[in-house]
């Protein structure tokens, strides 16, 4: 009886664990890229990209590839931006068609994100999604970058990023990871553990047959409030719907009444290994 009830009391538990991790929206997925109700046709135009949108400064026929974009972005061509305290330079294609992950993978993004070189651009600095009551000032929000309320025209105080932010494994502060022709995985013994209790949700740029960061490492543009976890994903996680925010790619949610929560934590320590538990010596898991 006791064996039963003991027993019974843990698949409870564990019941009660996974719920509280699995949630459903209540809004769009596409959440603040629903664009005013335009939806999808403000990023991509079906037709001619940014001329098809009224967007374009001057013909510019590359701009309709790869992914008919349907915001100008001709204003960041060639430009030279240095990120991480100045230590990342990255030089930005000078066509939406050259071949190299910051095309889609900032470029596009900051078409509409930067308030510098494209102040013209969709975003206008106003919060249209629900963020945590601590989130500072909650009329604006610092992703038009560089016209942010702090500083204009530099990058400096930006997350690194370009062709030259590598990720690597076995440095220090790095996973006991492989960088196997730009993909990363996640095999050692400290890292296996961490995607055991977390998971290995970002998608870094291939460069070079190395793994750098663009924006969409971390974010996901079409998907603002969940993430769907599968048996297929790099993951420990019980599948499902998972919380997030602001577009990441990962469980994310600081709103989780749970104080001993370490979720968003996890999501930085994909990247940021000597600040996780495995790497520290610590048996602490992920809490939700």
């Amino acid at each position: 009886m006791t064996r039963i009830l003991v027993t019974t009391v843990a698949a409870l538990s564990f019941t009660a664990f996974a719920a509280a991790q699995i949630t459903q929206p209540s809004t769009d997925v596409l959440g603040a890229h629903l664009n005013y109700g335009r939806g999808c046709a403000a990023c991509h135009s079906p037709h001619s990209g940014a001329s098809g949108n009224g967007k374009a400064k001057s013909i510019n026929a590359a701009a309709t590839t790869p992914i008919l974009w349907g915001e100008d972005a001709t204003g960041l061509y060639g430009r030279t931006i240095a990120t991480g305290g100045g230590k990342y330079i990255e030089v930005l294609p000078t066509s939406m068609s050259a071949n190299t992950p910051d095309v889609a993978g900032m470029l596009t993004c900051l078409s509409c994100h930067d308030g510098n070189y494209a102040p013209a651009a969709m975003m206008k600095n106003k919060l249209y999604e629900t963020v945590p009551a601590t989130y500072g000032n909650r009329n604006s929000i610092p992703t038009l970058i560089e016209n942010n309320g702090t500083s204009d025209g530099t990058y400096m105080g930006e997350h690194p990023m370009g062709l030259n932010a590598k990720i690597s494994c076995n440095g220090a502060g790095s996973w006991d990871c492989a960088d196997i022709n730009g993909n990363i995985s996640m095999r050692g013994s400290a890292s296996s553990r961490f995607v055991s209790s977390y998971g290995f949700f970002v998608k870094p740029g291939i460069y070079n047959n190395s793994a750098v960061i663009v924006c969409t490492t971390c974010h996901d543009p079409h998907v603002m409030n969940v993430v769907n976890v599968t048996r297929n994903s790099n993951s420990g996680l019980t599948p499902g719907t998972y919380a997030t925010m602001f577009f990441l790619r990962a469980p994310y949610n600081p709103n989780d009444t749970n104080p001993m929560s370490n979720q968003t934590a996890q999501f930085c320590r994909q990247c940021h290994a000597d600040k996780s538990n495995e790497m520290n010596g610590s048996t602490a898991s992920t809490i939700f």
